[in-house]
């Protein structure tokens, strides 16, 4: 068995390192961040500061490809979110109106969910670390850096620990880096003088206003929760102990938005969309909460077949991360954090065949949800953009309104849409499946569905400017 540090205890950084513990591999995770969870729910979600992540307060959903990594990696992690209050989501309850096939299938259940705000997802997750026999967890430890051995590949620098703010250097046959979308990993690898990792970076362009509720009951689900709006659009998500979360999004550039951070504006707009109107109907827990300048960024340490270091991984958002609207983060992190167990399996002590081993694992299973999210979010900016300037938007991709036509009639066909939402499987995978092509041909001259309900731009600016 090996020793293995993993930098950054959030909910992947944990979970990746529980799951190396599974293994028999003594694992230390080291967070920057002082404060432990607190013992309830309630002092999570209030007082609990984790100045390490900005985005802590903000939107966060657990789709079906958390609940399936976690219940077949981490026995007992959905129980235990459940416990503290987490909430279960169904999305072929109900199923549309125009869909006449209403029968079960024998593997719905894998489509459910369980979910709930971020605070409260990572203290469940933390207690669960905190009692595994073979993972110590570190708080208020701050890495500064690698350190480098022998060279396990001709002329490609070697990790063999990492090096604290304190001064202390913790030895390790294996460093994940588990930091987020801030990690300071390519100063540490300049640092060892390794070759530059593969970069591809830009910004989104979009900001976020959020703001949370409670009430006796959750709000009803009319529609998608994830809805364009015109030049704006609308996510509600469900939360853990009768909480939820509204959030409208648009452009950083269109500056009339800025109004929405006025809990009036914010209210008058939500209003006037018939199908997420409901969603106010509980108590405001917040303010208004904003967030913007979130950059899409991936980080590939494999360069022309090559690592460019070794006895070191990047996972989750320091790897890979993009805008958060589809609430997908955590689930591809969680998917990224299993593929890094099956690679350790068999290639732990060989670093080299490790790095490319786990590096086409990771192409192979988990950046196709980041070029899918980035293809989908230059596509919705192009359309605001457009329609913000009283222009045509472009045109959709046809593939796409194809499927999307096709699931509000027929039923398999909305299944594997919904295995596309909830990060099950990829749209080409979806539709490679036999019969499946044909099925979404059958409504090729449907007309597509109608969109979301609610003003136009003129009516959202005289919304925004009361």
């Amino acid at each position: 068995m090996a020793a293995i540090v993993v930098c950054g205890g959030g909910v992947i950084g944990l979970c990746a390192g529980m799951m190396l513990a599974e293994d028999g591999h003594e694992v230390t995770v080291l967070e920057a961040d002082p404060d432990g969870a607190p013992p309830t729910t309630a002092a999570a979600w209030d007082s609990w500061n984790r100045h390490g992540v900005a985005q802590f307060r903000q939107p966060h959903n657990l789709f079906a490809r958390f609940r399936a990594v976690a219940d077949a990696e981490l026995p007992g992690l959905t129980d235990r979110m459940l416990a503290a209050g987490c909430t279960w989501v169904d999305y072929l309850d109900p199923l549309p109106p125009s869909i006449e096939d209403r029968e079960p299938r024998p593997d719905d259940d894998r489509i459910r969910f369980v979910t709930g705000r971020r605070p409260v997802l990572e203290a469940v997750v933390a207690a669960a670390a905190e009692e595994h026999p073979r993972l110590t967890l570190r708080r208020g430890v701050r890495v500064t850096g690698l350190v480098a051995g022998a060279a396990a590949l001709p002329g490609v620098p070697h990790v063999v620990g990492v090096r604290t703010a304190g001064g202390e250097e913790i030895r390790a046959d294996l460093v994940v880096d588990a930091m987020g979308r801030r990690t300071p990993n390519a100063d540490w690898l300049a640092e060892l003088g390794a070759r530059p990792a593969h970069v591809e970076s830009e910004d989104s362009g979009f900001v976020y206003y959020t703001r949370y509720f409670t009430g006796p009951e959750l709000p009803r689900r009319i529609g998608r929760s994830l809805a364009p709006l015109g030049s704006i659009s609308l996510l509600t998500l469900p939360g853990d102990n009768d909480t939820w979360s509204v959030t409208v999004f648009g452009p950083t550039r269109d500056a009339p938005l800025k109004a929405l951070r006025d809990p009036d504006v914010f209210t008058r707009l939500v209003t006037a969309c018939p199908l997420q109107a409901h969603w106010l109907d509980g108590k405001p827990i917040t303010d208004v909460l904003a967030m913007a300048g979130i950059l899409d960024r991936y980080r590939r340490i494999v360069v022309d077949g090559e690592p460019v270091v070794t006895g070191f991984v990047p996972i989750g958002d320091a790897w890979a991360c993009t805008n958060p609207s589809a609430g997908r983060g955590i689930s591809v992190g969680m998917a990224h954090a299993q593929q890094l167990r099956l690679a350790a399996r068999d290639h732990l002590h060989r670093p080299g065949e490790l790095v490319g081993a786990f590096d086409e694992a990771t192409e192979r299973e988990v950046t196709p949800f980041f070029r899918n999210q980035i293809a989908a979010d230059r596509a919705r900016i192009a359309e605001m953009d457009a329609l913000r300037a009283g222009e045509p938007p472009p045109p959709p991709d046809p593939r796409q309104v194809g499927l999307l036509t096709a699931a509000m009639h027929d039923a398999d066909v909305f299944r594997g849409l919904l295995e596309i939402i909830t990060c099950l499987a990829q749209p080409q995978q979806v539709m490679a499946r036999p019969g499946m092509a044909e099925r979404v041909a059958r409504f090729a001259d449907a007309p597509p569905p109608p969109p979301t309900p609610g003003p136009d731009r003129a009516g959202l600016l005289a919304l925004l400017a009361g």
